[in-house]
């Protein structure tokens, strides 16, 4: 059977960082990639052939069956040829990550590695370190009121915040946050010009590799030094459980230590940062959202749901056909390459009713920007539960709220949301 081959400004604007941060005419290519070939080969001149997975149901599948799809036989991140040649050149035994983390490995690795700080996050640890969050968020409402009725929600509230949460957690202090926030920026988004090591425009693979490897070396660096520490002072925090824990009877080795650390010291923040920037757009655009939420009996479960949904800030992941597959009405072959495009599953028609309307009051909102299966995110639990705590904080303490210009996103092809954020508010 000939794979079907999508039509060539929908492959282009699925691997365009550019695109990601236009947003609305990227959703008009995936809008008519589920109605007519959700199942489709792209075809780019610098990457190879990959399958464009844009239905909810289809990612969901694949999601739930990591036997048949794999992450750690190629980038789990889209990477274009020259750069995963240059990154299997560099890599231990050419496997082509540059950081393995729990988002790189497969059984039996991965979940012997999820398990080590598995329970730190989950809801009754979570109950445990309640106020400890909410003093934290009290503390970032106070610096927000304090700018005087304006500010860039995006850079100096919602950046900041889950920031110094997961530090909190993790075992950073606060005086090494600025560095942690910009590494992460560095990591994820490599191919934003505002937001990248040279702030300068990306024009081959070899810029932008050399600059991950900068990047990834200042913070096994970093964590170098964190986990000497905790070995010789242990503490109450994850940097001592990783640190010190043992996986087949061994210490951990230094690469996967240091994808260890990144992943919990990166993804940590940086998704919730994206997800809270989101819900307040959406509420200083429509003032009586703004007004149902700042009530601080309002139930704040649907507004957080729909916010994760909306803004969808890991907008994709790659995995790799272990064996010939069959799904919808294609034939997946061993080897083949496939992208779950969560931004497009986030909008699936077939699922969610009207999926371009912001909707805190959806029924059923099977939003997937977590994702689903072994590899759902560990942190998803702490991320609703920050949300909830700022947003029962903050909106009560607004009588208004405005855009006061226009938000801009990140232009990044893995993980997105809003760089910018102007508004205006009132304090009550």
């Amino acid at each position: 059977m000939t794979k079907p081959i999508l039509p060539g400004e929908v492959a282009a604007a699925v691997v365009n960082p550019a695109a990601y941060g236009a947003w609305k005419p990227l959703h008009e290519q995936l809008a008519w990639a589920r109605a007519n070939m959700p199942l489709a080969v792209a075809e780019n001149p610098n990457h190879d052939p990959f399958w464009l997975v844009t239905r909810h149901a289809d990612v969901m599948a694949i999601s739930r069956d990591p036997q048949r799809f794999a992450n750690g036989i190629r980038p789990t991140v889209l990477t274009d040829r020259a750069g995963e040649a240059l990154a299997r050149a560099a890599t231990p035994g050419g496997d082509g990550h540059l950081v393995r983390s729990l988002v790189q490995m497969d059984a039996p690795d991965h979940m012997k590695y999820r398990l080590l700080t598995q329970s730190w996050f989950m809801p009754r640890n979570l109950k445990t370190i309640e106020d400890r969050i909410r003093q934290i968020a009290r503390d970032t409402v106070e610096h927000m009121l304090e700018a005087g009725g304006s500010c860039d929600f995006a850079r100096d509230v919602a950046a900041h915040y889950p920031l110094r949460v997961i530090m909190d957690i993790l075992g950073v202090p606060p005086e090494d946050e600025p560095r942690m926030l910009m590494l992460t920026q560095q990591l994820f988004g490599p191919t934003d010009p505002e937001l990248n090591r040279s702030r300068e425009a990306i024009t081959s693979s070899e810029q932008a590799i050399a600059m991950l490897h900068y990047v990834i070396a200042d913070f096994e660096a970093y964590f170098g030094a964190l986990t000497a520490d905790r070995r010789a002072n242990p503490r109450e925090d994850i940097a001592t459980v990783i640190a010190n824990a043992m996986v087949d009877g061994e210490q951990i080795p230094d690469r996967e230590l240091a994808g260890y650390y990144m992943i919990i010291a990166t993804a940590g923040h940086d998704t919730t940062s994206a997800s809270t920037a989101g819900a307040i757009m959406e509420l200083a655009r429509n003032p009586t959202l703004f007004q149902r939420f700042r009530d601080a009996e309002s139930d704040k479960a649907g507004l957080i749901e729909e916010a994760i949904r909306w803004t969808t800030p890991v907008q994709h992941f790659m995995r790799s056909a272990r064996q010939d597959v069959e799904m919808g009405g294609q034939t997946i072959r061993e080897g083949d390459w496939l992208m779950l495009n969560y931004v497009s599953a986030n909008r699936d028609e077939g699922v969610f009713v009207d999926p371009f309307m912001f909707d805190p009051d959806r029924a059923k909102n099977p939003q997937i920007a977590f994702g689903f299966g072994a590899h759902v995110c560990l942190g998803q639990h702490l991320a609703r539960l920050e949300m909830r705590i700022l947003m029962e904080e903050l909106l009560p303490r607004l009588t208004s709220l405005e855009l006061a210009g226009e938000p801009a996103r990140v232009e990044s092809v893995f993980v997105g949301g809003l760089k910018r954020l102007p508004i205006r508010f009132e304090a009550a």
